[in-house]
C-alpha cells in the first residue's frame, strides 16, 4: 500500500489502539444524533409554546368582560406562557448546552488522532531509513548517527502522543455511559415538573368554566337542526271514524281534482266527530 504509506516498508500496528478510535467514531456519531435530535425536540417544544399561546389568546378575546372568572383565565394564561418558557430554558440549559460541551471535546481529539496517524508514518519512516543505512554494503557512520538522531526524535514525538491518547480514549468511551444517564433523566425530571404544574393549570381552569357553565346554563338557547330538502312531507291528518263507529278505511285517492266524498256534503248542521286522540 504505497510503501505502507510512505512509511517505506511495514507500518506499525496497535490493534488496542484502532480498537479505541472506533469506539471513538462511534460515539461520536451517536452524540452528533443526540444532539440532532435534541434540537428538534427543542424546537417542536417552542413550537407547541406559540400553539398553546394562540389558544390561550383566543380563550381571552372570546371571554367576555362581565363573564365570571374573567381575571382568572388571564393569570392561567400568564402563567401558562411563563410555565412554558421557563421548560424550554432549562431544556437548553440542562441538556442541549451540555450535550454542546460533551462533544466540544471530540474535535481536539479527532484532531490528535490525525497527528498522531502523521507521526507513526514519520516514525516509521525514520526507523526505516535507520535501518536501510544500517545494513547497507557500504556504511556512512555521519549518515548512521544522524539517521538514529532523527529516529530517536520521532519516537520520542509519536510515543508523547500516543500515550496521551491511550489514556484519553478509554475514559472518554466510558465516560458516554453517565452522560446519557444524566442527560436524560434531566429530560425526563423536566417534563414531570412540567406537566406536572401545567396539570393544575387545566385544574383551575376547568373549575372557571365549571363556574361559568353553571351560571349561564339556564340561559342556553338550543340549536334546532334545520329540515333538509330530502325530508318528506308531513302526513296528512288520520280521517275521523265515522259517526256510525264502522271500521275506518283507506281513503281512495281522487285522481283529478280531490273532489269530496258525497257524505261530507250530507248534512251541513251536523256536529263534526272527534277523532280518538282528543
Amino acid at each position: 500500500q504505497v510503501l505502507q504509506k510512505l512509511g517505506k516498508a511495514d507500518e506499525t500496528k496497535d490493534e488496542q489502539f484502532e480498537q479505541c478510535v472506533q469506539n471513538f467514531n462511534k460515539q461520536l456519531t451517536e452524540g452528533t444524533r443526540l444532539q440532532k435530535d435534541l434540537r428538534t425536540y427543542l424546537a417542536s417544544v417552542k413550537a407547541m409554546h406559540e400553539a398553546s399561546k394562540k389558544l390561550t389568546e383566543c380563550l381571552q378575546e372570546v371571554y367576555e368582560p362581565d363573564w365570571p372568572g374573567r381575571d382568572d383565565t388571564n393569570k392561567i394564561a400568564e402563567n401558562n406562557d411563563l410555565l412554558w418558557t421557563d421548560f424550554h430554558q432549562k431544556l437548553v440549559d440542562q441538556a442541549l448546552l451540555t450535550m454542546d460541551t460533551y462533544l466540544g471535546q471530540f474535535p481536539d481529539i479527532k484532531s490528535r488522532i490525525a497527528k498522531r496517524g502523521r507521526k507513526l508514518v514519520d516514525y516509521d519512516s525514520a526507523r526505516h531509513h535507520f535501518e536501510a543505512l544500517q545494513t547497507a554494503k557500504k556504511k556512512d557512520e555521519t549518515k548512521i548517527a544522524k539517521a538514529e538522531e532523527e529516529l530517536v526524535k520521532a519516537q520520542k514525538v509519536f510515543e508523547e502522543m500516543n500515550v496521551d491518547l491511550q489514556e484519553e480514549l478509554p475514559s472518554l468511551w466510558n465516560s458516554r455511559v453517565g452522560f446519557y444517564v444524566n442527560t436524560f433523566q434531566s429530560i425526563a425530571g423536566l417534563e414531570e415538573n412540567f406537566h406536572k404544574e401545567m396539570s393544575k393549570l387545566n385544574q383551575n381552569l376547568h373549575d372557571v368554566l365549571l363556574g361559568l357553565d353553571k351560571q349561564y346554563s339556564g340561559n342556553a338557547f338550543p340549536v334546532k337542526a334545520q329540515p333538509s330538502d330530502s325530508t318528506p312531507a308531513k302526513a296528512n291528518k288520520s280521517p275521523s271514524p265515522p259517526p256510525d263507529g264502522s271500521p275506518i278505511t283507506s281513503p281512495e285517492i281522487k285522481t283529478v281534482n280531490h273532489e269530496l266524498e258525497p257524505s261530507a256534503l250530507e248534512a251541513p248542521g251536523a256536529s263534526i266527530p272527534k277523532s280518538p286522540s282528543q
